[in-house]
């Protein structure tokens, strides 16, 4: 369990940070990269809370849970396998069971939706627009994984890679969702301002 007494330690000053293994990397790691970008989307995701209460309840739940498996994955990714430190413990790795929720909550979301027939601008009631910017920071967040994943190495799992990619397309269906209760989705009218 997490215990912070003393937010500041001085130690990073040098430009460094310490993974869940205890091993320094530089700041600019693409490991810190990856798992720093989770931290965003799910700070993006708390700002679309703020409405999802208000506009709907089932997506404010799914947007919580979301976000608890959001450190998850930032547990996954600050503790490498096969790095510097042995592990000397059983360290949090997402599952499948996370990545099956997600599809089984894209599913039953899309059900209820038209299939689309035009790119979607993001916009709409204020917790799509905020799912849509949510979406695109995953996305970002996915590809730096991504990138880790390809370092020499640099492990990260098949289903951190497959919740990641699911998470983005989960907020896109979510913002549409939410739209549809509302007025619609904000449709791409292709050369509409020639």
């Amino acid at each position: 369990m997490v215990r912070l007494n003393k937010i500041y330690t001085r130690t990073g000053d040098d430009g460094s940070t310490g993974l869940g293994t205890g091993e320094r990397r530089s700041k600019a790691d693409l490991r810190v990269e990856a798992y720093g970008t989770v931290d965003e989307a799910n700070a993006v995701i708390g700002l679309a809370r703020q409405y999802s209460a208000r506009e709907d309840a089932d997506i404010d739940a799914m947007l919580a849970r979301i976000q608890n498996d959001l450190f998850d994955l930032g547990a996954d990714l600050c503790t490498p396998e096969g790095g510097e430190k042995e592990i000397t413990w059983t360290p949090l790795r997402i599952v499948q069971a996370q990545v099956d929720r997600l599809e089984q909550e894209i599913d039953a979301m899309n059900a209820d939706l038209a299939p689309l027939k035009s790119f979607v601008l993001p916009g709409g009631t204020p917790c799509a627009s905020q799912l849509h910017l949510a979406r695109t920071v995953s996305r970002r967040a996915e590809r730096v994984m991504v990138a880790l994943s390809q370092s020499v190495g640099e492990l990260v799992s098949a289903e951190a890679l497959a919740y990641v990619n699911r998470l983005s397309d989960h907020l896109f269906v979510a913002s549409r969702y939410l739209n549809h209760k509302a007025s619609g989705d904000v449709l791409w009218v292709p050369g509409a301002n020639r």
